[in-house]
């Protein structure tokens, strides 16, 4: 028996989407279906899977009929009700909950796991970035965010969405879109196309930098002035001397009038290692 239509089962329940949560619930059966695949590819038992924003639980339902086992977050009070009384759903562990603020370090201490969703615009960066980021993070990632948001994942240096984010994913993390849908595919239709990521976790870091704390800040620092120079943006945005930031530069033999977006990961190592070594 397939899943009520997200939109009629919505309208039956007399729930409307709200938008101080950015509801857009995924109309696509055949995009829900390659989430689920994409999730559960190459995914030992027990397959543990924490979806974010639940929803009306259709990617839910397929990622139960793919063996999964689920725990699902939603922070909407009306749709937690709606999945607690989906018979398909009975083996779901379902929380009402804010992902910005769940322990995910709890959930990952049971062992490896998956993470999964549609996720709202307004949370998807924030979000990303601190799974990507924590200890015994997820082994993969499959979510949709806007567009953008996915091209600034993936993009490469001397690109207009390369930017720290990317640097931020792609360090821990390989990257590929899978694919785009049009606004027309969700309900309401958002005014962006989005698109779902796989994000899939290395086995070792891109880069090592000595002080992982001081990379970021050098990170940070040099796409805070985009339009300036490495290091007159660094020097500005570190408060330090423009003299020991050119010493550094040149002892990663990189141009002195270089800007930061066109530095890729080990580039950045580099530069912050020197400026540690000053």
């Amino acid at each position: 028996m397939s899943a009520p239509h997200p939109r009629a089962l919505l309208a039956r329940r007399g729930v409307h989407p709200k938008k101080r949560f950015g509801q857009n619930f995924l109309l696509d059966a055949g995009a829900t279906q390659r989430i689920a695949d994409l999730t559960l590819s190459a995914f030992a038992p027990p397959r543990r899977v924490l979806e974010i924003g639940a929803g009306t639980g259709v990617l839910t339902a397929a990622l139960v009929a793919g063996g999964a086992e689920i725990t699902a977050l939603e922070i909407d009070r009306d749709l937690i009700e709606i999945l607690r009384a989906h018979d398909r759903l009975a083996s779901v562990r379902t929380i009402e909950a804010d992902a910005l603020t769940f322990d995910f370090g709890a959930f990952a201490a049971d062992g490896p796991w998956r993470a999964a969703g549609n996720l709202p615009y307004n949370v998807a960066t924030p979000l990303v970035t601190q799974l990507v980021e924590m200890p015994n993070g997820p082994e993969r990632i499959v979510v949709m965010v806007q567009k953008d948001v996915a091209e600034r994942f993936a993009a490469r240096p001397g690109t207009a969405a390369y930017g720290s984010l990317s640097i931020a994913v792609q360090v821990a993390m390989h990257v590929e879109t899978a694919f785009t849908l049009a606004p027309a595919a969700f309900y309401p239709a958002p005014k962006v196309h989005s698109s779902v990521v796989v994000l899939e976790r290395r086995a070792e870091p891109a880069v090592r930098p000595h002080d992982p704390a001081l990379f970021r800040k050098v990170v940070r620092a040099a796409f805070a002035y985009r339009r300036k120079t490495l290091a007159n943006g660094l020097a500005l945005a570190l408060g330090c001397e423009r003299a020991v930031v050119e010493r550094a530069i040149a002892a990663c033999n990189l141009p002195s009038e270089q800007r930061g977006e066109r530095l890729d990961l080990a580039d950045f190592a580099r530069l912050a290692d020197a400026l540690a070594a000053q």
